[in-house]
């Protein structure tokens, strides 16, 4: 397989999912089918949601008109299959169903494969700063409950029981922020190596014209 499509094949799932009735009763009654098909396909619907639109003006004895449907979805599909449009749902971490026709498809899929791949290494980045974020924070909490137990382990009535115990948690807890430190650092670096990855990028897409 072209390694061009790998992505959309993984991504092969519909753009915009709808959830409940996708028209109301009255938007059935005054509907203007062309715009709608208009509407779906420069949103990358397929002309499958007709479908939708059909039981959902069915409970209100509407029939959509198909044939200016399907127009106005051509004439969407035609504003919505842009390279400049495929990078941007790739760039966004948006999917695409396949939609576009075949003429078209390939600088589309292209376009959005390489806004698809910015959005990973964003989203690299971004993962990497959460878990610095994350496991600092989990350290500055650990170094505080440290701080308590070195004060209850001197205090003059802490039992000996006690103290014997407060000392294994100090132990535990030295052990656990010397992982936590190794972690960061790691992460530190990884974080170092995906921007570069990052930057390296944008200026590919920058001196493509992105």
């Amino acid at each position: 397989m072209n390694s061009k499509w790998i992505v959309v094949v993984v991504s092969l799932s519909v753009l915009l999912l709808s959830g409940c009735a996708s028209m109301s009763g009255d938007e059935c009654v005054t509907s203007d089918w062309q715009a709608i098909g208009f509407e779906d396909g420069s949103r990358g619907y397929s002309a499958d949601r007709l479908g939708n639109h059909r039981k959902a003006c069915a409970k209100h004895g509407v029939t959509p008109d198909f044939q200016a449907y399907q127009t106005g979805h051509e004439q969407g599909l035609t504003s919505f299959c842009q390279p400049s449009r495929g990078f941007s749902i790739g760039a966004n971490g948006g999917s695409y169903n396949g939609v576009c026709a075949a003429h078209r498809e390939g600088d589309f899929v292209d376009a959005y494969n390489s806004g698809y791949h910015l959005y990973n290494l964003r989203s690299r980045v971004n993962s990497a700063n959460s878990q610095i974020n994350s496991k600092e924070s989990e350290l500055k909490n650990n170094h505080e409950l440290m701080k308590n137990k070195e004060v209850a382990l001197i205090a003059p009535d802490t039992a000996t029981e006690e103290r014997i115990r407060i000392v294994a948690d100090l132990k535990d807890l030295a052990e656990t922020n010397g992982q936590l430190e190794a972690e960061i650092d790691q992460l530190i670096e990884d974080r170092a190596r995906h921007e570069h990855d990052l930057e390296s990028y944008e200026e590919i897409l920058a001196d493509s014209g992105y």
